[in-house]
């Protein structure tokens, strides 16, 4: 769900309600989405941080799993079970409690915020002290607008950490359009701030394991197309799940590859991630809106990077998705 294509810089500003939230607040849980990503992660750390800075108590939490190489060196800062007694909850990178996990039970009931630039269609539901922002390529930008209306400065620290989850959902900057020219002063603005580019996409593409290039051929030999090859669908079966492992699964590459054949302009990945559910990845260039596709599942996402997970199988699931794109093709 999480390379955001075809992204300007943003422009919305931090609501002032979620400024007195954060300043008349003590305690905090800085908690993210189940399964978390580099701009989920990278949220929470630079938002913890400048809490921090404020003489604030800053509680990391989150679910897991972390399964991505790149953020599982920052698994030991989260607690999965937090204490809230006299605390106030502010989401980073998901809208609701729900998306969140197994650490729902320790939120709910708490004063709660919520800072995100995904898609969705119950804004009515949206928290009072919310900062929402569908334009932003990153949350992490989000946060460093937060830090900067709060009236800080970033330390390196906070910049490396923003820096890392804008370029996780920007792709390394590969999905930046001709309206993103804030995007690129912004990130030059955190290299000022100390924050290497070098270092961030060693951090994203390096350190794979040899069995997740293995999981990859398996996924790209079983790569099919579909209305005149606009769409591309391929699967990974639980047996390689297990067998091949979940970590280190390279998932951007995957998509990079399948994204860069001629004419196609959706890229679906179906995974069987346990025998009786399954996680569907959703991709696209220019035009195709996936999540409209994902939402129809009961997921979400951007419009050119979406997800969802359905309960079933593989076969069962493959011929919905490929009906499901026919309203598109």
């Amino acid at each position: 769900m999480k390379s955001n294509s075809q992204v300007s810089g943003g422009a919305e500003p931090p609501p002032l309600n979620l400024l007195s939230f954060i300043r008349e607040g003590r305690k905090f849980l800085v908690a993210g989405h189940k399964e978390p990503d580099g701009d989920c992660v990278g949220s929470q750390l630079a938002l913890a941080s400048v809490l921090r800075r404020m003489g604030k108590e800053a509680i990391l939490c989150s679910a897991g799993p972390f399964k991505r190489n790149e953020v599982k060196p920052y698994e030991h800062l989260f607690s999965s079970a937090p204490d809230g007694k006299d605390a106030q909850v502010i989401i980073v990178d998901c809208f609701t409690l729900d998306r969140t996990g197994d650490l729902e039970p320790f939120l709910k009931d708490l004063p709660l915020a919520v800072i995100d630039h995904h898609k969705r269609g119950d804004l009515a539901q949206t928290p009072e002290n919310s900062y929402i922002d569908v334009k932003s390529p990153s949350t992490t930008l989000m946060v460093m607008k937060l830090i900067k209306a709060l009236g800080l400065e970033l330390n390196r620290e906070e910049a490396e950490y923003i820096f890392f989850g804008l370029c996780t959902d920007t792709g390394f900057f590969r999905h930046v359009n001709e309206e993103g020219a804030e995007t690129f002063e912004l990130a030059a603005a955190l290299i000022h701030a100390g924050a290497n580019p070098k270092a961030a996409y060693q951090k994203m593409y390096g350190g794979k394991s040899l069995n997740s290039c293995k999981l990859l051929g398996h996924v790209l030999i079983r790569a099919e197309t579909f209305y005149d090859g606009k769409l591309i669908i391929s699967t990974e079966e639980y047996e390689e799940t297990c067998r091949l492992g979940l970590e280190g699964r390279d998932s951007d590459s995957l998509y990079r590859l399948l994204q860069s054949v001629s004419g196609v302009e959706a890229v679906v990945i179906i995974r069987q991630e346990t025998p009786e559910n399954c996680t569907v990845g959703l991709r696209s260039h220019s035009w195709v809106d996936v999540s409209s596709i994902a939402e129809s599942f009961g997921g979400g996402g951007h419009k050119n990077a979406s997800g969802c997970s359905i309960k079933g199988t593989i076969p069962e699931i493959r011929s919905k998705i490929i009906r499901a794109f026919e309203k598109i093709f």
